[in-house]
């Protein structure tokens, strides 16, 4: 699915001394699975995963997605891509704080009927109650808010979910959870 080939990001360009998060390494990538990257903080992980996304154009280099590089397409292109194939969950939720848990998970929607009736139905398979769906996310504890941009992240079944360390707000038990609805 993913092949990447000699990828570089560089930060600071314009600087004397350039911070290079990528550094020019290749890497194929299964069409199915879970995959997990893992380093020291600041290794590039959240950078590469960035890059694999669209949400950040690399350096140098290429990366493939089933064939087609992902550097040279347009914005609308990489717009349709995110919108169609992809989910994501950051390192903080960054819910809308005026809309509800339901809202801010629709609000991904690509469209079609039946957003609400699935976001619910997700809000719950992360074990959110009903009477929580209509709370903003002032109301809801660090780890409802995760799950609910994890929901948000999956309302269009992606085929790509990129996860920047999804449970990391999350407890033990919900954490176990989580991952296993992600496996599924």
């Amino acid at each position: 699915m993913f092949d990447i080939k000699n990828i570089t990001m560089i930060y600071d360009m314009e600087k004397t001394e350039k911070i290079y998060a990528l550094g020019g390494f290749n890497l194929t990538l299964p069409d199915t699975g879970l995959i997990g990257i893992i380093g020291p903080s600041g290794s590039g992980k959240s950078t590469l995963m960035y890059c694999l996304s669209t949400l950040k154009k690399p350096t140098d280099g290429e990366i493939l997605y089933n064939g087609k590089d992902l550097t040279k397409l347009r914005d609308t292109e990489r717009e349709n891509l995110r919108r169609k194939e992809f989910g994501f969950v950051f390192q903080r939720h960054f819910l809308v704080p005026y809309m509800t848990a339901v809202d801010n998970v629709t609000v991904a929607a690509a469209g079609g009927g039946g957003a609400t009736d699935r976001a619910k139905a997700l809000l719950a398979a992360f074990e959110l109650i009903e009477r929580e769906f209509g709370k903003r996310p002032a109301k809801l504890s660090g780890g409802q808010r995760q799950r609910t941009a994890i929901a948000r992240a999956m309302i269009n079944e992606p085929r790509v979910l990129f996860a920047d360390e999804p449970t990391a707000a999350l407890d033990h038990e919900n954490a176990f959870s989580v991952m296993d609805i992600l496996k599924d």
